[in-house]
């Protein structure tokens, strides 16, 4: 039995791998707003909530010589650790030649590719421009579903845009992804926003 089926009223434990390259981050920035999220709807079940942030930067180093090696230090078995003692999981990744990063995929490469077997999963990537949104599909869930891991429906891709014109339109998906997240953790199946709601403006359709 899971610890989590033992104790359903702890605490639920959500690591956050984030792979920017840069302090502060496009890829950070996102990823506080999903954790934000997802803890504020834990919070409205009732439930209380540890995040555990982990800059994939961080571990460059160790990263590259557990490759080499095929030992992790101390400090890179603890993070790893963590990432498969989570509830939940919550990825972000730069968009580079419209994939993940190089970084982002040596952090899951030395995971044990048993550890996220089961395990919830919200996916979301940055990238300079709305057109490498896809990489969500073609890149980020197909690498989950090998890792066997459970990704919810709603991926979450911030452009550029979505820190300025298009910020009004980003809360939203922020907001969905958590609420799948949370329900995926409940064994629930998530309330599905309506496409229709809001449509986008012709004029806007026009203009891109």
């Amino acid at each position: 039995m899971s610890d989590l089926a033992r104790n359903p009223g702890r605490d639920k434990v959500i690591a956050v791998v984030t792979a920017g390259l840069t302090t502060p981050s496009s890829s950070r920035l996102l990823a506080d707003q999903l954790a934000e999220a997802v803890r504020d709807e834990l919070s409205g079940r009732g439930i209380g909530s540890r995040i555990e942030l982990i800059e994939v930067r961080d571990h460059a180093h160790d990263l590259t010589n557990n490759l080499l090696t095929g030992f992790p230090s101390a400090a890179l078995r603890e993070v790893l650790e963590t990432v498969a003692g989570a509830d939940a999981l919550i990825v972000v990744s730069p968009t580079f030649s419209a994939s993940y990063s190089g970084l982002f995929k040596m952090f899951f490469d030395v995971l044990d590719d048993k550890a996220l077997a089961g395990k919830p999963v919200l996916l979301a990537a940055t990238g300079g421009t709305e057109r490498h949104s896809l990489v969500l599909e073609f890149a980020l869930r197909p690498l989950f579903a090998y890792l066997k891991a459970l990704p919810v429906a709603t991926g979450v891709y911030a452009a550029s845009t979505d820190w300025g014109v298009n910020a009004a339109t980003l809360r939203p998906r922020i907001t969905q992804a958590a609420a799948e997240l949370v329900a995926a953790l409940h064994h629930e199946t998530p309330t599905q926003a309506d496409p229709f709601d809001n449509p986008t403006p012709f004029e806007d359709l026009l203009n891109s």
